[in-house]
């Protein structure tokens, strides 16, 4: 039998599942390679805890090796050409020929493509941007504090919200609430549109109920830093005293350059297989392009939301039918849609949404009340994700009783 070989660029969710899952499934003879740039894997859903200072940033990262299974191996060196032609990735100075490529490479931020915001703004998309930021909220005083969605799409489309949410609660902690006023500027119609009006029209009642601001679209034009002011697109300018952005979201450089990408930046897979349009190449979680049922605005068609929750469903998609198709099998796993979503709340609660985002006519999602069983479930999620073991299955046991509980079907 020859030997064939799986490359995976990007040590991400999605990256570190079909790893796992192809090392498990094949035979030893075939190579399983990861390329990243970064050694460290940093948990993006703990930023928002190290924003408020509910977590230390060496909690929310792990050695990548650590979360990779024996047989996989790892280079550290960064993407700089993918060759599709050729089946070769350059990488680290030298080249890497592969029989299947798994493209998972995120998104990247791009705060500079608003002006004046990279210079103005705290972000908790990094997590060295959340401990900044927390260290600024711990000494911030009194004023406006303006939560700003600068560019659709982006990652994790609860985050700005809870980003809200949080820092409500961790202001009302120090003591400086009642001194603060909290608005969210944002481009969307409601909160998390892809998860239909009702989930937003029930995210915004959360807001208003803390007394946060909800000013839905309105797109960013520039930040003047010497007023500090947010200019929007035809509407009035805003002063801030503290901005936190949820920078423009791109794909890498090396994505956009290599052919995979149409001219929105990501790259259009099969919905239900991830397959390009290129033999033997695959897409997943925010690098990928997935059209829905239904519009965000009449001329805007809905997109699937990048969130790591699908990266991971769709990695075990990808790495059943790779294994499938190199064992003479068929490849029949299907990505269905399904997905969840954690919406923290602060005060040891949280919310869940889960839901079929295939739907027709339009997504189908429900969200459910807020509680602390939510909140548990994440914390979790959190040491089933960076740690192993009992973490593991004391995390599946209760995302299943807690789902059963509220009615709500989680899938595992």
């Amino acid at each position: 039998m020859s030997s064939k070989t799986v490359l995976i660029l990007g040590g991400g969710v999605g990256g570190i599942v079909a790893a796992n899952a192809l090392r498990q499934q094949l035979k030893p003879e075939y190579r399983v390679i990861v390329i990243d740039k970064n050694i460290h894997h940093a948990f993006a859903p703990s930023f928002l805890w190290v924003m408020v200072g509910a977590r230390k940033p060496k909690q929310a990262a792990t050695d990548l090796r650590r979360l990779l299974k024996p047989g996989v191996e790892l280079v550290q060196a960064e993407v700089s050409r993918i060759d599709v032609a050729a089946q070769k990735v350059e990488a680290g100075g030298r080249e890497w020929a592969y029989d299947y490529l798994i493209v998972a490479l995120g998104a990247a931020l791009n705060p500079e493509a608003v002006p004046g915001l990279a210079q103005a703004a705290h972000t908790s998309y990094t997590l060295e941007g959340a401990a900044r930021l927390w260290e600024a909220v711990k000494r911030f005083p009194k004023g406006r504090v303006a939560v700003v969605v600068a560019r659709l799409p982006y990652k994790c489309p609860a985050a700005p919200y809870e980003t809200a949410l949080l820092l409500e609660a961790a202001l009302r902690n120090l003591g400086s609430r009642d001194r603060v006023q909290l608005d969210i500027y944002t481009p969307e119609l409601l909160p998390m549109p892809s998860a239909g009006p009702e989930v937003g029209s029930r995210l915004k009642t959360m807001l208003e109920a803390r007394g946060i601001g909800f000013h839905p679209n309105l797109k960013l034009g520039s930040v003047n830093l010497e007023t500090e002011e947010l200019l929007f697109e035809d509407a009035p300018k805003i002063p801030y005293d503290l901005l936190v952005a949820v920078p423009p979201h791109q794909s890498p450089a090396v994505v956009r350059e290599s052919g995979l990408a149409n001219e929105t930046g990501w790259i259009p897979v099969d919905p239900k297989t991830l397959k390009t349009k290129h033999q033997n190449v695959y897409a997943l979680g925010d690098v990928a392009l997935i059209s829905l049922p239904g519009r965000y605005k009449p001329d805007v068609p809905l997109t699937l939301p990048k969130a790591g929750v699908f990266a991971h469903l769709q990695a075990e998609v990808i790495a059943h039918n790779i294994a499938a198709e190199l064992e003479g099998k068929a490849a029949d796993a299907a990505f269905d849609g399904y997905g969840y979503c954690f919406v923290e709340l602060g005060y040891g609660q949280a919310a869940i949404g889960a839901g079929n985002f295939y739907a027709v006519p339009a997504p189908k999602v429900d969200l459910r009340p807020p509680g602390r069983l939510w909140h548990l479930g994440k914390v979790l999620f959190e040491q089933y994700w960076l740690a192993s073991g009992p973490a593991r299955r004391l995390w599946k046991t209760l995302m299943v009783l807690g789902g059963k509980s509220t009615g709500l079907e989680v899938k595992l």
